[in-house]
């Protein structure tokens, strides 16, 4: 039997949503062991000067507890 955690993260890059979502679970990573699934729960732009600035997501990380 396995027991997992689910935790709400918040991530953004310069580039895309895309890189927002990989630099986020590959931060999560370094301090979460046994993820095993995200879901994107929202995402959001910050417009500067009628461009994309930044791209911002919020995640929901699915981890399993070590025994």
């Amino acid at each position: 039997m396995s027991v997992a955690k689910v935790i709400e993260i918040s991530s953004s890059s310069p580039e895309s949503f895309e890189h927002a979502i990989r630099s986020g679970i590959q931060r999560a990573s370094t301090t979460l062991e046994g993820i095993k699934g995200v879901w994107i729960k929202e995402q959001h732009a910050v417009v500067d000067n009628g461009r994309i600035s930044e791209f911002r997501v919020n995640m929901m990380v699915t981890f399993v507890l070590s025994a």
